[in-house]
């Protein structure tokens, strides 16, 4: 997959299958556009081109919010659909000029003149454009003057796979990791760094690596107690992790700690990726360290079982 992150990089194509969005997550709502964007393209020997957007618009257009969170930053969005077999991945960066695009300059600017369209593909209930003023309806008019096809997957087929971002979103939120990664068809992930943190756990036997996630919108699943597994290094490994304010030592912020089974290395600084298997339990305060102690070696009896 060539990964293109401005629109000047990209060169116009002859046969163009484009679909346009997010892709938050890349769930299994979003494969089924990509199922389609390949059969297309297969059939008229075209190439699949996919243009998302960084940031996420919600982030330019509504600075102040805080409340959206992110199922992938931008290096796993590309990892995902790079996955998928697409042939170019086209990052347009987001900003507020960008933003006052018309529908009609998207169409003509972009994917016509720069992309060379051939065929669209697009969601159920698609807008784009200023004010996300333009719809399946207007790219129809658009598309006979400008001679590409557009075709919008049936609001059918995307109910019949019930699923979309913000459902996954709300699993995790509630700790619900089986049920989100189904929608998502693999397992959700954060990404980040190891830093010191207050070396509480190698006293009682349970050395944990603190975990700082770089982008601030990337959605943390509940607070709890979770079964991992872990990529250090491009090595696998098991374990579990914390997620929380650490109650039984009267932790001030949320923390994000993972302890690595039969692992004794320092990693301080080394990039780390833990993927979410199943909740374990919620987090609770101890009636004091050797009452943790004791719960942690139940804990890791238990991810240990689910990560046979």
């Amino acid at each position: 997959m060539k990964v293109y992150k401005s629109l000047d990089e990209f060169i116009p194509l002859e046969k163009a299958v484009v679909t346009t969005g997010t892709f938050d997550g890349f769930h299994i709502g979003h494969q089924k556009i990509i199922d389609s964007l390949q059969e297309v393209a297969k059939k008229i020997g075209g190439e699949t081109v996919i243009i998302t957007f960084h940031p996420h618009p919600r982030l330019v257009l509504f600075p102040d919010d805080n409340d959206l969170k992110l199922l992938s930053s931008l290096d796993e969005k590309i990892e995902l659909l790079s996955k998928a077999e697409i042939n170019h991945l086209l990052i347009i960066p987001f900003n507020k000029e960008f933003s006052r695009l018309t529908s009609l300059e998207f169409v003509r600017d972009i994917l016509v003149n720069k992309i060379g369209t051939k065929k669209l593909i697009i969601g159920h209930d698609h807008h784009f454009g200023r004010n996300r003023e333009g719809n399946y309806q207007s790219l129809a008019e658009l598309s006979e003057l400008y001679k590409f096809d557009v075709e919008e997957i049936p609001a059918q087929d995307i109910n019949n796979i019930a699923v979309s971002s913000s459902k996954i979103r709300t699993a995790l939120l509630k700790g619900n990791i089986q049920e989100a990664n189904q929608y998502l068809n693999y397992t959700y992930k954060i990404t980040g760094n190891v830093v010191e943190g207050n070396k509480l756990g190698r006293t009682i036997g349970y050395p944990t690596a603190n975990i700082s996630v770089g982008e601030t919108y990337k959605l943390i699943p509940a607070d709890g107690v979770y079964a991992v597994k872990i990529v250090l290094d491009n090595l696998p490994y098991n374990g579990m992790m914390n997620i929380g304010y650490k109650p039984t030592v009267n932790g001030s912020s949320r923390t994000l700690e993972v302890n690595i089974f039969d692992f004794e290395q320092d990693i301080y600084n080394k990039n780390i990726r833990v993927e979410f298997l199943q909740r374990i339990r919620s987090e609770k305060k101890f009636d004091g360290l050797d009452a943790l102690k004791g719960q942690l070696k139940s804990d890791e009896k238990t991810a240990r079982e689910l990560l046979k």
